[in-house]
């Protein structure tokens, strides 16, 4: 998994089964709000 910034967004790369990538461009709020669910879920 990898994000980078390109200018104003963030673009988040995920593999996936069968060898792809997933591509995500996310703006700020966007990526906040992911992180915010990630570890109401992660942190048991």
């Amino acid at each position: 998994m990898e994000v980078t910034k390109e200018g104003r967004s963030l673009i988040m790369r995920v593999p996936i089964d069968g060898g792809g990538r997933l591509v995500l461009e996310l703006n700020k709020d966007e990526a906040t709000e992911l992180r915010d669910c990630l570890v109401g879920v992660t942190d048991a």
